[in-house]
C-alpha cells in the first residue's frame, strides 16, 4: 500500500452496519450522525475506498476524511486500520462516532479515549489501532428493555417514533460536537455537550 503523507488533518468513522435493512437500527446513529456532517460540508459519503464508503471534505477549515465502514460492525476496525495507515494521521486525530446503549436516547458522551464498554466496533477498532487512545463521541440510543433481552437484538431494532423525535435533535448536536472537538479539542467540546439531551 503507498502511503499518502498529511493530506487530511482528520479522519471522523460513523459506525454502523450496511445494507438497508439496517439504515435506521439502533446501530447506525454512528453512520445518521456522520451524514449529517458530510451536509454541512456538502458532500455526500459515496467514495468506495479502504473497505469504506469515503468523502474528503472541510470542514471549518480542516481536511477530513469521512468514513462509514462496509465491513459490519464487528470488523469496523480494519477499514479505520486501512485509512490510518494510508494517511498516516496521529491517533488522536481519528474521531469515532458510535451508539451508546448505556446512556438515554439522545444524550451524548465526549471522551478522549476509554474501553469498548461492550461495543463491538469500537472493540475492532482498539484492537485494529492497537490503543483505545482516541477521541470518540456516543450517542445514546437507549438501554435494553429488560435484563433477558438480547442485546444484539435490542441494537439492531428499530427506535419508536417518540425515540426517533428525542435521536433527530441528538445526531444534530453529535455533528456539532464532532466538529467542536476537532477544532477546540476534547476538553470543550465535552463540556459543551456530554449529558445534552
Amino acid at each position: 500500500m503507498l502511503f499518502c503523507k498529511s493530506t487530511v488533518d482528520w479522519i471522523i468513522v460513523g459506525l454502523g452496519n450496511p445494507g438497508t435493512e439496517y439504515e435506521r437500527t439502533r446501530h447506525n446513529a454512528g453512520f445518521r450522525a456522520i451524514d449529517l456532517l458530510a451536509k454541512a460540508a456538502g458532500v455526500k459519503i459515496d467514495r468506495s475506498r479502504f473497505r469504506a464508503l469515503t468523502r474528503l471534505a472541510e470542514l471549518d477549515g480542516r481536511k477530513v476524511l469521512l468514513m462509514k465502514p462496509q465491513t459490519f460492525m464487528n470488523a469496523s476496525g480494519e477499514a479505520v486500520q486501512l485509512a490510518a495507515m494510508y494517511y498516516r494521521v496521529p491517533i488522536s486525530h481519528i474521531l469515532i462516532l458510535s451508539d451508546d446503549v448505556s446512556l438515554a436516547v439522545g444524550r451524548l458522551r465526549v471522551r478522549a479515549e476509554g474501553s469498548a464498554g461492550g461495543h463491538n466496533g469500537l472493540k475492532s477498532v482498539i484492537a485494529r489501532l492497537g490503543t483505545q487512545e482516541f477521541p470518540r463521541v456516543r450517542i445514546g440510543v437507549g438501554e435494553k428493555p429488560h435484563p433477558d433481552y438480547d442485546l444484539a437484538d435490542w441494537v439492531l431494532s428499530r427506535f419508536t417514533p417518540d425515540e426517533e423525535k428525542a435521536l433527530a435533535p441528538a445526531l444534530e448536536r453529535a455533528a456539532e460536537a464532532a466538529r467542536e472537538l476537532i477544532a477546540n479539542g476534547v476538553p470543550a467540546a465535552a463540556a459543551k455537550y456530554n449529558g445534552k439531551g
